[in-house]
């Protein structure tokens, strides 16, 4: 069975307390894809995502590196696969690896290498609003992200 739960951010100050509160939630194993068009919060969403788990440096979009990687309790994982021309791209960087029991991973554009990825616990979807500001879409695929969704609402 599916969860979901939906959220409305009026700014990017919204969208960062809706990441900080977020960090609550995970847990060590989760896959997590962001999905969303350009400039709908994606990145924002994970600098208060990052902050919500007492990381204090700078959380950039991994968009050339593909990959930004930080170690707190857990390492976080953060992929962008918005450059990628193929799913192969993804097997030929050895990314699977990373998709374990220990790490937690974020990856954004997962439509990119969709046909080579696992399942993930949970999608949050990133929408423009009529009002201007975001609809942001908790979905889960997994009793790992049905819990999220329990903590969050």
């Amino acid at each position: 069975m599916t969860k979901e739960l939906s959220f409305y951010t009026n700014n990017s100050d919204e969208t960062l307390s809706l990441g900080r509160k977020f960090a609550d939630t995970i847990s060590a194993g989760c896959l997590i894809f962001l999905d969303g068009e350009l400039g709908t919060g994606k990145t924002t969403f994970m600098r208060g995502f990052m902050r919500g788990l007492g990381f204090l440096g700078k959380v950039k979009s991994p968009s050339y590196s593909l990959l930004e990687q930080y170690t707190l309790d857990l390492t976080i994982n953060h992929f962008d696969l918005y450059r990628f021309k193929s799913s192969s791209e993804w097997e030929d960087a050895g990314f699977n690896e990373f998709i374990n029991s220990t790490d937690v991973n974020v990856i954004e554009w997962p439509e990119k290498a969709i046909d080579v990825l696992p399942t993930p616990d949970l999608t949050v979807f990133f929408a423009y609003t009529q009002q201007g500001g975001r609809s942001i879409k908790f979905k889960s695929l997994s009793s790992r992200g049905e819990k999220c969704i329990d903590i969050l609402s």
